[in-house]
C-alpha cells in the first residue's frame, strides 16, 4: 500500500507527524511511505528510516499536484487540512483522511479563556487521521536523527564539556521569550554549567547573559547549526526551553525538560512534552492568558507578567535535583 502523509509547516508541528509516520510503517502491511513538506523542513524528516522517499512542495501547487498523479498513492493522510491539501485531495481525487484542527473551538477557548479543547497531545489528534489504516499509538517517543558525528570537544570548551544543563533561549515571538534578567537570575542558581541555544536572532541576548554571569555560561547562540545544536541537546544533563522547535525535537532524546510557557499554552494546541519521563511544564495561571495561539511580539497588556511573574524555585530544583 502507497501512503503519502502531508504536513507543510511548521517546526513543531512536523515533529510531532513522526511517531506517526512510524506507526503507518511498522503497521499497516507492505506500507510505502512518502512525506510531503516544504523544503525548508526537509531535515526534520533527513535520515529517517520509516520514509520511503520524501516529496518537497514545488514553485507551483500545480507541479507539486503532478509529482502526485504520478506516484499513483492508494491513500492520502492529511495531516495539515489547510486550502492547499483540500485542492490537492480534490484534483487528485485519491481517497484520504484529515486531521481535524477545530478552528472554532480553538478560537472560543483563545477568546473567551473557555476549555473547549481536551488537553490530548497532538500525536494523538494526528493519529485520529491514520485510524482508518488501523494504526494506534505505539507509545514511543518522536523521531529525530542527527545527521553528522559531531565531538562535545569541537563546540564546547573544556569546562563544559563533562556536564551541563542546554538552555534554549531563543523562540519566534517575543511572549513566548523569558526576559533576559529573569534568565540570569534562573541560571545563577544552577550547580552545572550551562550552554545557551538559539539562533542569530538571540545572539546578543545570550551575550548579555554570558556577560553577567561569566565562564558558567556558554553562548552557543548563533554559531551552532541546527543539527549541532540537536547534537549538544541529545548530550545535555537536562534541558530547559521555550515554546520553540527545538524544545519539542528535545522531546526524542528522552532528557530532563524544563517546558516554560508565557503568553502560549500547551494544551491548546496538544504540544506539552511528549512521551518525556521526567518533565516540568512552568508557567502561570492568569486571567489574560493564553494571549495568542502562537505568540506575540509584545504584551498585549504590557506588563507581561506571564513571564515576568513566573516562579524560579521548581524550575531550579528540578534542574538541580
Amino acid at each position: 500500500m502507497k501512503i503519502l502523509v502531508i504536513r507543510f509547516s511548521s517546526m513543531g508541528d512536523i515533529i510531532y507527524t513522526t511517531p506517526v509516520v512510524r506507526c503507518i510503517k511498522k503497521q499497516v502491511p507492505n506500507a510505502e511511505v512518502h512525506f510531503l513538506t516544504k523544503p525548508a523542513f526537509k531535515y526534520i524528516y533527513d535520515n529517517n528510516p520509516y520514509v520511503d522517499k520524501l516529496l518537497l512542495l514545488k514553485a507551483t501547487l500545480t507541479e507539486t499536484i503532478d509529482e502526485i498523479k504520478a506516484e499513483r498513492y492508494d491513500c492520502i493522510v492529511d495531516l495539515h487540512n489547510n486550502l492547499r491539501t483540500a485542492i490537492i485531495k480534490l484534483r487528485t481525487g485519491i481517497p484520504s483522511s484529515t486531521y481535524k484542527k477545530q478552528p472554532i473551538k480553538k478560537w472560543l477557548s483563545l477568546k473567551f479563556k473557555l476549555k473547549l479543547i481536551a488537553p490530548t497531545h497532538l500525536v494523538d489528534r494526528y493519529l485520529v487521521a491514520a485510524k482508518p489504516l488501523g494504526v494506534v499509538n505505539d507509545g514511543q517517543p518522536i523521531d529525530y536523527y542527527v545527521k553528522a558525528e559531531h565531538q562535545l570537544s569541537k563546540l564546547l570548551p573544556p569546562s563544559h564539556q563533562k556536564r551541563y544543563t542546554a538552555f534554549i533561549i531563543g523562540a519566534t515571538h517575543f511572549t513566548k521569550r523569558m526576559p533576559n534578567e529573569k534568565i540570569i537570575s534562573l541560571c545563577r542558581e544552577l550547580k552545572i554549567p550551562i550552554v545557551l541555544l538559539g539562533g542569530n536572532d538571540v545572539k546578543a541576548n545570550g551575550d548579555v547573559i554570558a556577560t553577567a554571569l561569566g565562564d558558567v555560561v556558554y553562548n552557543a547562540c548563533g554559531i551552532t547549526s541546527l543539527d549541532e545544536s540537536v547534537f549538544l541537546v541529545s548530550k545535555a544533563e537536562s534541558i530547559i526551553g521555550f515554546d520553540t522547535g527545538l524544545t519539542h525535537i528535545a522531546e526524542a532524546f528522552n532528557r530532563p525538560i524544563v517546558s516554560v510557557w508565557g503568553g502560549t499554552v500547551p494544551e491548546l494546541l496538544g504540544v506539552q512534552p511528549y512521551m518525556v519521563k521526567d518533565v516540568l511544564v512552568a508557567g502561570i495561571d492568569l486571567n489574560c492568558r493564553p494571549c495568542s495561539k502562537f505568540g506575540l511580539e509584545k504584551c498585549p497588556l504590557g506588563h507581561f507578567k506571564c513571564m515576568n511573574d513566573m516562579p524560579l524555585d521548581g524550575i531550579i530544583d528540578f534542574v538541580n535535583k
